[in-house]
């Protein structure tokens, strides 16, 4: 059993069909790499130890995903029964949902079964995953450096080995950010490919999308394949898939025409060692018989810059959305200062400034659309820098917005993706001469995961990255 960590889900999950092992046994060794490596990393901060030995119980052979151990994110997806902070002291010990998420019914149904929840900083705002609530998260590669946020608690768990895949969502980079500090796969799925019900029809006038982080490219489209599909009610309806995404895997890609850049959209310098991944990145495309040339997908800067807005009126919808539902009197000791003064400036915003913003951003839509008519990806770094040092993102004495600020530096490709609703992945293809993953970020056209997946599974082909290991790890 000490070999299962170097198996992907799907490789667990036959093992649990064919009788060789059972869905407790999965989970059991899966329990014990967290409790291997979590007094280091932080990762989870709820294990669910005695709830997934139960489920495990249930599993049957014929579910796609059987008895696969997964950990769930402590952000959005609820689970019946199991506390709940979004890494916020405001909710901490306050909240425990009585029904589960549309998301975690299909993710049960599938056969994956949750072993703990995974860290997040306070209502994922930020970058980095460092909440004052459940303390720093930290990368397995170089315990020194931020997993990323804001699903860095999911990426850190499976980048050391404890699960194949866990679940990660994504309002401004938030899948794809910690996909690339931690060297894992990571997709954005397309605007209302996943749903957020019961509890949401929207987050952030569409930003939000929700999927998983994985070690194998086939475990995502696995996973997308259980989870995808609207529920009643949704206010977005993605375009329909034709089969599933799992058949793309393996299947080569039509000759493609892919642009890259390292040009920055919020106009901080990007770092060398991103330079040299997207160069790496295009090469090896162009090997394989792609069509690569570099050219920059120029939006406008000013519309791009509204993102904050729409992201700052997210900070208030959460806090405001969680005082009204558990009956709260928010005092200012509640949220962390860079989360109350984020708070404050979305207060400061009158509605006709934000649905203005909201407006530039269907804006932006359409000049990519344009761009996606001559390409069919879009190659860049996903961050402006290899992983930085914990602590980063600290607000500072007389300047809490100092660190919301520094982190937003690191983020200059991935946002506008969650705002033209494309889905984009982070693929794990470079690791620099410290020993640190760096990420290429490709975004593809609206509804169409189908081709970044075979576009992925091609460079998973080409050049493996499952057989690196961190040196904080649970494979031994």
């Amino acid at each position: 059993m000490t070999d299962l960590a170097r198996l992907d889900g799907m490789a667990q999950a036959a093992l649990v069909r064919s009788g060789e092992a059972t869905a407790n046994e999965l989970v059991e060794a899966a329990i014990t790499r967290l409790e291997k490596v979590n007094p280091e990393l932080n990762a989870v901060i709820t294990p669910m130890f005695d709830i997934a030995r139960t489920e495990a119980g249930k599993i049957t052979s014929d579910q796609p995903l059987a008895g696969v151990p997964f950990i769930l994110k402590d952000l959005v997806a609820e689970y019946a029964g199991v506390p709940m902070s979004e890494g916020s002291n405001l909710l901490k010990g306050r909240y425990t949902p009585d029904e589960d998420s549309t998301l975690v019914e299909r993710y049960k149904a599938a056969g994956l079964v949750t072993i703990g929840k995974g860290n997040t900083p306070e209502f994922g705002l930020m970058a980095t995953t460092e909440p004052k609530a459940n303390g720093r998260s930290r990368n397995p590669w170089n315990t020194a450096k931020t997993t990323g946020g804001s699903s860095g608690g999911s990426a850190a768990a499976v980048a050391a080995g404890v699960v194949p895949a866990a679940h990660a969502n994504d309002g401004g980079g938030s899948i794809r950010i910690p996909a690339s500090c931690c060297g894992l796969f990571g997709l954005k799925p397309t605007r209302g490919r996943n749903p957020l019900g019961p509890a949401y029809g929207d987050f952030g006038s569409g930003l939000a999308a929700e999927h998983v982080v994985t070690r194998s490219v086939r475990d995502s489209a696995a996973i997308l394949d259980a989870s995808a599909g609207p529920a009643i009610g949704d206010p977005y309806y993605a375009p329909p898939q034709e089969g599933k995404y799992l058949d793309q895997v393996g299947q080569a890609p039509r000759r493609l025409r892919i642009a890259f850049s390292t040009t920055s959209m919020n106009g901080f310098p990007t770092h060398p060692d991103c330079i040299a991944a997207v160069n790496k990145a295009a090469k090896l495309c162009e090997d394989m018989g792609h069509y690569v040339e570099e050219e920059n997908l120029s939006l406008d800067a000013k519309s791009l810059r509204r993102f904050n807005r729409i992201w700052s009126a997210c900070c208030v919808w959460a806090v405001d959305y969680w005082c009204d539902k558990l009956g709260l009197e928010l005092q200012e000791k509640d949220l962390e200062p860079a989360t109350w003064a984020y708070y404050q400036k979305g207060k400061s915003m009158d509605a006709g400034s934000y649905l203005l913003a909201v407006t530039k951003m269907h804006e932006l839509s359409r000049d990519a659309a344009e761009f996606f008519q001559k390409y069919d990806m879009y190659l860049t770094p996903t961050l402006n820098t290899p992983p930085w040092d914990l602590g980063e993102g600290d607000d500072q004495p007389g300047d809490p917005m100092a660190g919301m600020r520094k982190t937003g530096e690191y983020a200059g490709y991935t946002p506008f993706c969650n705002m033209t609703g494309q889905p984009a992945m982070s693929v794990p293809l470079y690791w620099n001469d410290d020993g640190l993953p760096v990420g290429a970020h490709f975004a593809g056209m609206v509804g169409d995961e189908a081709t970044l997946f075979r576009l992925a599974a091609q460079l998973e082909e080409a050049q493996p990255w499952a057989d690196r290991i961190p040196p904080i790890n649970a494979f031994a």
